[in-house]
């Protein structure tokens, strides 16, 4: 379990899991979600809160981890644009480090 820090002051804050990053793999949630200027900002949020709910609805059942990311993390009242930038950064950082130990993507 990781904690992201979702404000400047650092007072808020949401905890990520490691089911919580290999959901986004599964999904490739990040994927094209940040545009040539590397800025995320509050467009950037919405943008993936849209690719997640058009996934939802799009699938016949739901996927419990899925909701499990929206609920704890990406819908979390205290994710803002910083959050979601640090959410990327871990998850990066996350996806480096499985393939330093070996493991591949499902």
């Amino acid at each position: 379990m990781a904690t992201i820090v979702t404000n400047a002051s650092g007072s808020r804050s949401i905890e990520v899991s490691e089911s919580h990053l290999a959901t986004i793999e599964r999904y490739q949630l990040l994927r094209d979600l940040i545009d040539s200027s590397g800025f995320v900002d509050e467009q950037v949020l919405d943008k993936l809160k849209l690719n997640i709910r058009s996934l939802l609805e799009s699938q016949s059942g739901c996927d419990k981890e899925l909701l499990d990311l929206c609920l704890d993390v990406v819908y979390h009242p205290n994710m803002k644009a910083l959050g979601l930038q640090n959410l990327v950064q871990l998850y990066v950082e996350w996806v480096k480090q499985r393939e330093e130990n070996g493991v591949s993507a499902d």
